[in-house]
C-alpha cells in the first residue's frame, strides 16, 4: 500500500468468509480498529476523518468499511446484525494475523465492538464506545433520531432531504457543522443500488422480529456483566439517536467501565468534538492497568 499526503495509506480488500472487507491502514504500534456507525452513506474513512491521523502517530490504525457500507460487501445477516458485524470484525483480525486489538466503535460500530468482546473476548484489548447501539433499546420507544435513521429507506425511499434532516437535526448538536459537501457525499453513497436493494440498517420485521430486537439489546444479555475489558464510554450529552442514559447503564453493569459525558455534543462525538476525543482515546489506550 502507498501513502497519501495525509499519511493515511491507501486501502485494500481482504476476503472474510464469503464477504469482501475493505479497509485503510496507517501508523505503527498497538493495533486499534475504528468501527463506524450505521447511518446512510457511512464509511470508515469519512466517519473517522478527524481522528485517523492523530491516532496513527501512536498506534497501527485499521479502519474498515463495515459490511453493508462503503467498498465492502453489501450484506448483513438481519436475524442477528450485531453478531454478524462482530463476526466480520473478528474475521478481519484473523485474516490480518492480528491476535488482539483495541476497538473504537461509534453507534452501530460500538455495538459490533461490544458484541465481539462478548463472543470472542480474547480478540479484544481495550474498548472505546461512543453512543453504542443496543443499550436498553427495547425498554423504551425509539428516539426521534433513531426513527429517522430506520425510516431512511422506507416510504418514498432515500432522498437528499431526508439525509440532511438526519445529519443536521439528529447526528450532531451543531447543525451548522454539517456542510453541503458532507450531505452530497453521503447521499451518493446511500443510493448505491446494492444498498437500496438490501439496506444494512433496518427495523426488524417478520415472525422473528421480537427475538431479533431482544438479541440486539445488550442489557438483556447476561454476558454484559462479564465483559471485563477496560472500557471507556464517551457519550454526547445531547445525543438524539441513542439516549445518553445508556452510558450509565454500561458503567453500572460492566466492571471496568469509565464514563465520560461530553457537553454540547450529539451522536457523532468523535467528529464533533475531535480534539477532546483524540486526547481521551490516546490517553486511555496508552494506559496499562
Amino acid at each position: 500500500m502507498t501513502s497519501t499526503d495525509s499519511g493515511v495509506e491507501t486501502g485494500r480488500t481482504v476476503r472474510v468468509g464469503d464477504r469482501d472487507i475493505y479497509f485503510i491502514e496507517a501508523g505503527a504500534g498497538p493495533v486499534v480498529v475504528l468501527l463506524h456507525g450505521g447511518g446512510p452513506g457511512a464509511s470508515g474513512a469519512s466517519n473517522y476523518s478527524r481522528n485517523i491521523e492523530v491516532l496513527a502517530k501512536t498506534f497501527r490504525v485499521i479502519v474498515p468499511d463495515m459490511p453493508g457500507y462503503g467498498r465492502s460487501s453489501k450484506r448483513i445477516e438481519q436475524s442477528d446484525p450485531f453478531g454478524d458485524l462482530a463476526s466480520a470484525v473478528g474475521g478481519l483480525l484473523d485474516a490480518l494475523d492480528i491476535p488482539r486489538a483495541h476497538l473504537i466503535g461509534n453507534s452501530y460500530g460500538g455495538a459490533a465492538a461490544l458484541r465481539l468482546a462478548m463472543d470472542r473476548p480474547e480478540k479484544v484489548g481495550r474498548l472505546i464506545l461512543m453512543g453504542p447501539g443496543g443499550v436498553g433499546t427495547t425498554r423504551r420507544l425509539p428516539t426521534k433520531g433513531l426513527q429517522s435513521l430506520l425510516s431512511y429507506y422506507t416510504g418514498a425511499g432515500p432522498t437528499r432531504a431526508k439525509l440532511a434532516t438526519f445529519l443536521r437535526e439528529y447526528l450532531v448538536h451543531d447543525a451548522s457543522a454539517i456542510s453541503e459537501d458532507i450531505i452530497d457525499g453521503r447521499y451518493q453513497a446511500s443510493v448505491d443500488p446494492e444498498v437500496v436493494a438490501n439496506p444494512p440498517l433496518r427495523r426488524p420485521s417478520g415472525p422473528a422480529a421480537l427475538r431479533t430486537l431482544w438479541r440486539m439489546d445488550f442489557t438483556r444479555d447476561a454476558r454484559l456483566s462479564g465483559v471485563a475489558h477496560p472500557t471507556l464510554v464517551i457519550w454526547g450529552a445531547q445525543d438524539q439517536v441513542n439516549r445518553p442514559g445508556g452510558g450509565r447503564m454500561l458503567a453500572e453493569r460492566m466492571p471496568n467501565c469509565d464514563l465520560y459525558l461530553a457537553a454540547g455534543t450529539g451522536h457523532w462525538v468523535q467528529w464533533e468534538r475531535a480534539g477532546l476525543f483524540n486526547e481521551l482515546a490516546v490517553s486511555f489506550l496508552g494506559e496499562s492497568r
